[in-house]
């Protein structure tokens, strides 16, 4: 797919965008981000769309968003580490070398939902007792919905995109329970609060 750098530029902050709050940028707000005139922002628009590189619904606001096809040279387009073997945490076991590879897109990347997976980093220790901690990445899969007990990317409707694990309560009520007693779950109406996706590994590094 043969793009230009600003036709990439728009790509990039169009899914940035989408990832951080939950739906995608106006043109106007495009253009106010690039620093170029909403024209010029449509112009690139019609381009990317003919290219099959983005879509839209027809007169749906904000509902841009990239095709799966699309490879922005940003993602990494997989990553494979050698696996060697075992390591006791407990007590000592003998190491025998495997000769094998840990692929670790494969690994965060569920059946069928190739393009579909997102990565966030964690701000902030209230998943602390989930072994989540500040500046780990969770990789997550896109959803807009989950099961209770799962651990959730959730948008409430002030604009605040929070970790926690989500509980179905009574009353169409959603609990968004904290993994750290320092802090209090946030208990909302089902309808005022988004779920974009749920987390399904975390890396971190040292």
């Amino acid at each position: 797919m043969n793009l230009t750098p600003k036709q990439l530029h728009i790509l990039s902050r169009i899914r940035d965008i989408r990832l951080a709050r939950g739906y995608s940028p106006t043109m106007q707000e495009l253009a106010d981000e690039l620093g170029v005139s909403k024209v010029t922002v449509f112009e690139h628009v019609e381009a990317l769309i003919k290219k099959g590189a983005l879509r839209r619904q027809p007169n749906k606001a904000r509902s841009l968003e990239l095709c799966e096809e699309v490879d922005l040279p940003d993602e990494t387009t997989g990553l494979k580490l050698p696996l060697v073997g075992t390591i006791a945490a407990g007590s000592p076991i003998e190491a025998v070398e495997q000769r094998e590879h840990l692929d670790l897109e494969s690994m965060f990347t569920p059946p069928g939902s190739a393009g579909n997976t997102f990565v966030l980093q964690v701000r902030g220790d209230s998943m602390i007792d989930e072994h989540i901690a500040e500046g780990d990445y969770v990789i997550c899969e896109k959803r807009n919905a989950a099961r209770s007990g799962q651990t959730v990317v959730a948008l409430l409707d002030s604009g605040e995109a929070t970790l926690k694990k989500l509980y179905h309560e009574s009353g169409n009520k959603i609990r968004l329970q904290p993994a750290n007693d320092k802090y209090e779950p946030i208990i909302v109406e089902a309808g005022r609060v988004q779920i974009q996706g749920v987390a399904i590994g975390v890396v971190r590094s040292y």
